[in-house]
């Protein structure tokens, strides 16, 4: 009888060991992804800020230049709200 018991904590200690290896393992992998994201994420919000900046800037330069055109050409609205 004890005998089987400490075969069982045997056991049930190496299973714990590989399940705290692979949660480490898996804590590192969602650091590097985190990390990942982050940059993707600051590379998306400097494009999306140099586009909204060119936009401006051809915006203003339509508008000084020809008064007949609108200041939202290209642009559609839409009048259904949820």
């Amino acid at each position: 009888m004890h005998g089987d018991m400490e075969r069982l904590n045997a056991k049930l200690y190496l299973q714990n060991y590989c399940i705290i290896q692979e949660n480490e393992r898996l804590r590192k992998k969602a650091q590097l992804l985190n990390q990942e994201n982050q940059a993707l994420l600051n590379e998306l919000k400097q494009k999306l800020s140099k586009t909204n900046n060119h936009k401006g800037t051809k915006q203003s330069n339509n508008s000084n230049g020809n008064s007949t055109t609108s200041s939202n050409q290209g642009f559609t609205s839409s009048s259904s709200k949820p």
